[in-house]
């Protein structure tokens, strides 16, 4: 892996001043690197982060990645991860013409992260150096306590997609001051002072430093001088992740709740857990938004590389391999979906809705398909607006509110159902419904939605943990409860119970012909409580 040259580099800069010219915003520093197809699959088991911890998963991925490589060979043209400076890898063998379009697609991404509001709390934050001191403390308590560290961090990655994203979200929308006094006043009156007992040369430095970043870079300088902090003392997230949780009355998700309240994890020879616990939490927080809007930043990307590409003048001569691949990348399959086409196709169309004054009410409110169709204000608001859109939604949202009946018939979109061909006695795909509505339905089912899991407080005591799973239409993954609450109960100290709803089980006999049972035809569902004890798990129903 290596960084790319500088003819290369060049034409990075140039793309860089024709995307900002049409809009796109993002910081001047980026890194690019060179790598081969094997170093990604190697890169892809850690998210694309070089300097993530390691795990022995992570090894397995690996392993299974390069035996699918051997069988399919594949050649990945990008891939870009949110950090600060943003980072890049590409192909070793790419053309100048085909590095024009993907340095396209790649701005387009940094733009969406450093500008999307679902990644707020990554803005300014250099997340590979953070990673790089997580691995470091980790690899040095894995030579103190072996592999009980693997143990605590395979507990709470089984977990970690609880986090409480949302609620992050929130408090960062906060006033800044209150969050600014609270971290700084900690890091000067407590850490330095109690925590390292710095002498006063070294305490004054950093006032000065801090006073340095502060007329440099204004309101980001808090998040570039506890960059360096986390650098220099990885520590001192967890510690004041701990100063904070005191003063709160009620923990965002399960595992800040465990690192709270654990009984187990509050005694002196299991302290150590909490920083392991600390740094999957913040890992997994990190990248929440990434699993949130991937049609959406996807969709961005490829919008702008498609609208960027064509503009530019040094493609001359390779339209052709331009349109041959960009067909590839952003075609619309007959079935399944296909973030990258969905997107960008969405994009245009709401470009295009904006443009003609479309997405108003007064548009709404028109009943007649001929007054409809020939609608337009030409109001040449369209890309504004879908800057707009960048800035504010995720995927549920971007789906929820412009996948309309006009998209559907215009790219002939259909949902596919499956039936048994009784004269082939096989499974054939039929064209389900064409209505917009079933077919918003179908992708929102498609998205990544995490179960939510709370603690009751009204039934937990010291020995015994009460979770209570509020039933949104999707029961949890039967296989994977027993070894999740063994981790939760490792954690915990003491037995867990899991309140949860399950489908009440009915026989049914499908006949040759017959498709899938409409909704309204879905068994009910039942209450039953699971309870993990001593590393046993018994279920009963409530």
């Amino acid at each position: 892996m290596e960084l790319i040259n500088q003819h290369t580099k060049k034409i990075m800069e140039g793309c860089k001043e024709r995307a900002r010219n049409c809009g796109l915003r993002f910081g001047d520093e980026t890194l690019e690197y060179i790598v081969t197809n094997k170093d990604l699959i190697e890169l892809s088991s850690k998210h694309m982060i070089p300097t993530l911890y390691d795990y022995w998963v992570n090894d397995i991925e690996v392993l299974k990645e390069k035996g699918r490589y051997e069988l399919y060979p594949n050649n990945p043209y990008e891939t870009v991860i949110n950090t600060r400076p943003a980072i890049s890898f590409y192909n070793d063998n790419n053309p100048d013409w085909l590095n024009v379009m993907i340095f396209y697609h790649v701005l387009g991404h940094i733009d969406f992260f450093q500008n999307n509001m679902f990644f707020k709390h990554t803005w300014g934050e250099d997340f590979a150096g953070r990673a790089l001191s997580d691995k470091r403390a980790i690899a040095m308590l894995r030579s103190e306590k072996g592999r009980w560290v693997d143990y605590v961090i395979e507990f709470s990655r089984s977990i970690d997609n609880l986090v409480g994203f949302h609620s992050e979200l929130s408090e960062i929308n906060q006033s800044q001051q209150i969050k600014t006094s609270v971290k700084l006043d900690f890091y000067f009156d407590i850490f330095l002072q109690s925590v390292r007992n710095v002498n006063l040369i070294e305490y004054l430095k950093e006032i000065d430093r801090y006073n340095e970043a502060v007329r440099q870079y204004g309101e980001m300088a808090e998040t570039l001088f506890f960059s360096q902090v986390i650098r220099t003392y990885p520590e001192f997230e967890a510690l004041f992740g701990r100063h904070k949780r005191k003063g709160r009355r009620q923990a965002r998700d399960l595992l800040e709740f465990l690192l709270l309240n654990s009984p187990f994890l509050q005694a002196e020879e299991n302290r150590w857990m909490q920083s392991v616990i600390e740094i999957v939490r913040k890992t997994s927080l990190y990248f929440q938004p990434q699993i949130r809007t991937k049609i959406l930043n996807e969709g961005w990307a490829s919008y702008w590389h498609e609208k960027l590409f064509l503009l530019d003048d040094r493609i001359s001569g390779n339209e052709v391999g331009f349109a041959r691949i960009n067909a590839f990348v952003t075609s619309l399959p007959r079935v399944g979906i296909n973030p990258y086409a969905l997107g960008m196709r969405l994009f245009s169309h709401i470009e295009e809705m904006a443009d003609k004054g479309r997405i108003s009410f007064d548009f709404q409110r028109i009943q007649d398909s001929g007054l409809r169709r020939d609608y337009d204000k030409a109001t040449g608001s369209g890309l504004d607006y879908i800057f707009g859109v960048r800035e504010d939604y995720d995927d549920f949202m971007f789906l929820n509110r412009f996948v309309d009946q006009q998209f559907v018939d215009r790219h002939k979109l259909f949902v596919t159902g499956i039936r048994i061909n009784p004269d082939k006695g096989t499974r054939e795909y039929y064209v389900r419904s064409r209505e917009a509505g079933q077919y918003r339905q179908m992708l929102l089912e498609q998205l990544y939605h995490p179960p939510f899991i709370e603690v009751d407080r009204s039934n937990t005591e010291d020995n015994c943990l009460y979770l209570n799973h509020r039933f949104e239409g999707k029961p949890l993954v039967k296989e994977f409860i027993a070894n999740t609450m063994m981790g939760i109960e490792y954690l915990w100290g003491a037995p867990v119970k899991l309140e949860t709803s399950e489908p009440v089980e009915r026989a049914r006999e499908i006949h040759p012909g017959e498709a899938h049972p409409p909704a309204e035809m879905e068994p009910p569902q039942q209450r039953v409580l699971y309870t993990m004890k001593n590393r046993r798990l018994s279920r009963i129903l409530l």
